[in-house]
């Protein structure tokens, strides 16, 4: 008798004890937002963990943008943006997310995660390799799987690790991928480091620029930007879910890799395109990040006291130099009721255990916005302090910094 392809699903699981213990975090359903805070059980709490990082998911321009492209283009195109499904509002859209990353050209994907299934599936072949950060975000992880092409992973923001894959790669055609902000230790790549490494092995450079577009470098581009090196990052990926304050993705490079990706890259060809209204917003919060630099100024520097605050509480909260402030408590089980314990206290955040981060280094992940105010930042540290005396134990978890560098 052949195997039941579901008996896999049938049994204990993991998150069956969870559940039972009532430590179960995920899926909780958020009832009304107002952007810093949210409604969950009936309780107003503070919104503490979130990639609205410049807080414009509810910014009055950016709503009526979408509104008016409601009004003009309907719910959705309907199609792929291959056929159908490209309005003049995506080629706007590609022509501003060019310029601002100073690149030749730019392709919109229906969501972030599609644009690095898409884009690296599409460029890697046979007999190439790809180099990656151990901690590289899971969507690059599956589009390296997707490739025909062998990932190599160094470990993170090792560069002594990396120039040992590069020397090991020979003369094959090389793509060094890494995130320029880590989504869940808030730590930034060493992009100088890399980008020289890779000239002088002759690799490309893709940057995953998720999490710190919008927030990070002097036009707000993101990592290459931050550290002007616009001109030797080849490739850069984003997303519209963060500072963008929508849905989607986008890759900006070369004018010939991207028509080699608008003809090749399958998430993008056989995926109906991102809703005009959605499209609209994106361009609007453009407007906003190039107008108001104070808002990447101010939740930077919300989030330093956020995180120098809580040191000063016991709470490690690593290497963290960005909006999002990780505070390491080293078990899943601490890890889980603690968070039950913030949000009793009324601040929502977000509990990360393994795989999103290796064993033992489970934390909380904590991020801000632009439109939290010095009542928010004060409300945070307290719901800490007395989540604290509650579980003194969380104060004193945490992975060492060996364990985290590792």
């Amino acid at each position: 008798m052949s195997r039941d392809l579901f008996a896999k699903c049938r049994g204990p699981q993991a998150w069956h004890a969870l559940r039972e213990a009532g430590l179960y975090p995920y899926f909780r359903p958020i009832e009304a937002s107002e952007g810093t805070e949210v409604v969950v059980d009936g309780r107003r709490v503070l919104m503490a963990g979130s990639n609205n990082y410049l807080g414009l998911t509810h910014d009055p321009r950016v709503l009526e943008a979408a509104r008016e492209a409601l009004e003009r283009y309907g719910t959705g195109c309907t199609g792929s943006r291959f056929l159908n499904g490209t309005l003049t509002l995506h080629i706007e859209l590609e022509e501003r997310l060019a310029a601002l990353t100073r690149k030749e050209s730019a392709l919109v994907f229906s969501t972030g995660f599609q644009t690095s299934l898409g884009v690296i599936s599409a460029l890697v072949g046979r007999d190439e390799w790809i180099l990656g950060d151990r901690e590289n975000h899971a969507s690059i992880i599956d589009g390296c799987r997707l490739s025909f092409g062998e990932l190599r992973k160094y470990r993170h923001n090792d560069m002594e690790d990396l120039e040992r894959l590069l020397q090991a790669k020979g003369e094959r055609a090389a793509l060094v991928v890494t995130d320029g902000l880590f989504s869940m230790t808030g730590d930034l790549a060493p992009l100088p480091e890399i980008t020289a490494l890779a000239r002088s092995y002759g690799a490309r450079v893709l940057v995953d620029d998720a999490h710190s577009f919008g927030v990070f470098g002097s036009r707000g581009a993101g990592t290459p930007d931050h550290f002007g090196l616009d001109d030797q990052v080849d490739l850069v990926m984003g997303t519209f879910s963060k500072s963008l304050a929508g849905i989607g993705g986008f890759c900006t490079g070369p004018l010939e890799v991207m028509d080699w990706l608008r003809h090749g890259a399958r998430t993008m060809m056989f995926s109906a395109s991102v809703p005009p209204a959605v499209a609209a917003a994106a361009l609007r919060c453009l407007d906003i990040i190039e107008a108001e630099p104070e808002r990447r100024a101010w939740v930077l520097d919300l989030a330093r006291r956020a995180a120098d605050g809580l040191r000063q509480l016991g709470f490690d909260t690593g290497a963290t130099e960005s909006p999002i402030v990780p505070v390491f408590l080293g078990d899943r089980v601490r890890c889980f009721r603690f968070w039950q314990i913030l949000l009793e206290e009324g601040v929502f955040t977000n509990p990360v255990t393994a795989p999103a981060v290796p064993a033992g280094m489970d934390l909380l992940r904590c991020s801000f916005m632009a439109t939290h105010g010095e009542h928010h930042l004060e409300q945070f540290l307290a719901a800490f302090e007395r989540a604290r005396e509650r579980l003194p134990e969380a104060a004193r978890g945490g992975a060492d910094g060996e364990a985290r560098s590792a």
